[in-house]
């Protein structure tokens, strides 16, 4: 089962530049290996990650076939008022994942 680890600073002081980390538990099987017996493994990858931020997108990322397993992500965004970050990872297969993480700005 999938897991995300977020970190974002609990506090930060209006017009910061704030670094947001993200990791999140998947085993990104590229598609491209096979089995002892020649069986292709299916591909298995998070396609699309995006993060909100009190409702607005400040970042998204296309993944592929060649992004590691585990995916880490980091970027920067500026703190502008207290509020909400939200996580969504998207994948194949059906899968979909969310975390959420807020912040006080003063």
């Amino acid at each position: 089962m999938a897991s995300a680890l977020i970190n974002v600073p609990a506090t930060a002081k209006r017009g910061d530049i704030i670094e947001i980390k993200t990791l999140m538990s998947h085993i990104m099987e590229t598609g491209f290996r096979h089995t002892v017996t020649g069986e292709v493994i299916p591909r298995n990858i998070i396609t699309n990650f995006t993060c909100r931020y009190n409702g607005d997108e400040v970042f998204r990322a296309d993944l592929f076939p060649a992004f590691s397993a585990n995916p880490f992500i980091s970027f920067f965004t500026i703190a502008t008022e207290s509020g909400k970050f939200e996580f969504q990872w998207i994948g194949d297969n059906g899968f979909q994942e969310t975390a959420s993480a807020s912040i006080t700005v003063t």
